[in-house]
């Protein structure tokens, strides 16, 4: 058999061609060139100037550049609930999220002018009179024993006086707070949504009252610290204070309109920078939806966690950056927000 053909050795392959696209519509469109990545700036028409005001990302799979005034970074859920050691939650990626969040996603959005917003669970009694089945049985639901001479009636959904809290298939063998939403430290299993937390032993000793489960303004509903004090702060900002936002669904996104999508289309919005917990539930659910509404949708790793096993995770970044999006950190948001005030300075000083 004769061997391949070597190429000659002065041989030279020709670089390929420059080329240019412009996707989408007329409304919302994205520009891509082969030699800078994508541009989600959304300027007026795909011949407008760019805009000087550009902050480039580097991703798992291409360069984009995005325009911080069009963008927020959405965190999502990094409440007592899912996070504090009053709830038995053990030290983890919501944790290491937390970390990535302070010290690189906040304080890069904060330099670059991009919204911050808390999207976060927050029920209200209309809300729990409404919900579906299929969202309720995934935070745990109560039980009675059949022998207490339950019938159907008028209090069919309301909560039983000797009511029993089961986990989402309905067993009640306490596995811990570590393992499942639906428990809690000290053999407390929850009965669900909007029912009460009872008494809680914070990390620092104090015992407070959890509240009714991620019912808005309650105590297991607020910000695990120190996301709180950086709440705090960035409310107070002159220019884009942080929002707090609250959602009755997994999903911040569902449904025809929600307030967080009135919000961002009140903003002029385009951008969405994702992080929280949980990577695979919460956060994906609403990172797809916002996809589907045609949202520019990138997840920052580092800055999202989850209790569920590892491949859960990599189902969602793998289709964040091959279908839905893209894939980056918070260190890298950082980094460009650093170089994009350095532009601005050599070109302030030209």
């Amino acid at each position: 058999m004769q061997a391949p053909s070597r190429k000659l050795a002065d041989e030279t392959v020709a670089p390929a061609p420059h080329r240019r696209t412009v996707i989408g519509n007329a409304s919302n469109f994205w520009l891509h060139s082969s030699k800078t990545g994508f541009d989600l700036t959304h300027p007026p028409n795909p011949s407008s100037k760019p805009s000087s005001a550009r902050l480039q990302l580097e991703t798992t799979t291409t360069p984009i550049a995005i325009d911080p005034a069009k963008t927020a970074l959405v965190i999502v859920d990094m409440q007592n609930f899912f996070l504090s050691e009053a709830f038995g939650r053990a030290k983890g990626a919501g944790h290491r999220a937390t970390d990535a969040l302070m010290d690189y996603g906040i304080p890069a959005a904060r330099k670059a002018g991009i919204q911050v917003i808390w999207l976060n669970w927050g029920l209200n009694d209309a809300d729990i009179k409404n919900m579906p089945p299929a969202v309720k049985r995934a935070f745990g639901f109560e039980a009675v024993v059949d022998d207490e001479g339950h019938t159907t009636g008028v209090d069919d959904f309301s909560e039983k006086e000797h009511g029993m809290g089961v986990d989402m298939d309905g067993s009640s063998e306490h596995q811990g707070g570590d393992k499942m939403l639906e428990n809690g430290k000290d053999g407390r299993i929850y009965k669900g949504l909007g029912a009460s937390c009872g008494r809680l032993t914070t990390p620092e000793g104090e015992t407070v009252d959890g509240g009714r489960l991620l019912m808005a303004d309650s105590w297991n509903a607020a910000l695990y610290p120190p996301l709180d004090a950086a709440y705090e702060e960035g409310a107070k900002l002159d220019s884009r204070p942080d929002v707090w936002i609250h959602k009755n669904r997994m999903s911040g996104m569902w449904g025809a309109t929600s307030p967080c999508q009135e919000f961002l289309d009140e903003k002029g919005i385009r951008t969405l920078l994702f992080t929280g917990v949980n990577t695979d539930q919460c956060v994906g659910g609403t990172f797809t939806d916002a996809f589907s509404k045609g949202y520019d949708c990138v997840l920052l790793q580092d800055g999202c966690g989850t209790t569920s096993p590892q491949f859960a995770t990599d189902c969602i970044v793998f289709n964040a950056a091959r279908t839905w999006g893209f894939v980056t950190t918070c260190e890298a948001l950082a980094k460009g927000a650093e170089e994009m005030g350095w532009h601005g300075k050599m070109e302030k000083a030209s």
